[in-house]
């Protein structure tokens, strides 16, 4: 069997299709709260959202390093991201790039992966939690750089408790990870620099 008969293929137009990816993705970071769309034409991996697998296919490469769940790990995303951009996966969520979690999975902690330090703050972890939704589910308030007053969102499909690891993260300021919340074609950014509330 050819190997295009087991791996979908990737982008059809790669600079065109990276540089919108990578506009969604700072958009969504810089306008935290908003939902943007990084819809690129491609048929993601089993396991991988279209939005995870559309940002990692323009953000990743042999220089980054990805941290996936195991389920993920020895299944069709990892074969995609190592032939699509040669990504090398680590198994200690401290030294990854990027990484992707199940955002109603008990583990890992935000606070496993790396915040960054006083000298390279930016070398920290962007997280990419995939959920069930973006929207319909409980509300939480956001505060902070990029939003004018605040502004809310309702994910689904976020465990227990994820709000006051947001907000842990959130005080390591300007250390902590940036994290990105993806469903379908859809993502929604929460950057370091975020406060995070349980909407009342």
């Amino acid at each position: 069997m050819a190997i295009q008969d087991i791996i979908s293929p990737g982008f059809s137009d790669p600079v065109f299709q990276s540089q919108a990816a990578f506009r969604a993705l700072l958009t969504a970071l810089s306008e935290p709260g908003t939902l943007q769309s990084v819809a690129a034409d491609i048929t993601p991996p089993e396991g991988l959202a279209a939005a995870t697998a559309t940002a990692l296919l323009a953000l990743a490469d042999y220089e980054t390093p990805v941290w996936l769940p195991e389920t993920l790990r020895d299944g069709p995303a990892a074969a995609w991201l190592r032939f699509h951009c040669g990504v090398a996966l680590v198994d200690d969520p401290a030294k990854a790039a990027f990484a992707v979690i199940d955002g109603a999975a008990s583990e890992p902690k935000l606070a496993a992966f790396n915040p960054g330090n006083d000298q390279f703050p930016d070398r920290s972890t962007t997280v990419i939690v995939q959920v069930s939704g973006l929207d319909g589910g409980a509300g939480l308030t956001l505060s902070g750089p990029g939003i004018a007053d605040t502004r809310t969102i309702a994910p689904q499909g976020l465990r227990p408790g994820f709000a006051d690891e947001l907000r842990q993260n959130g005080a390591l300021y300007p250390l902590g990870v940036d994290v990105v919340l993806a469903s379908g074609e859809g993502m929604i950014g929460l950057p370091r620099s975020t406060q995070v509330e349980e909407a009342v």
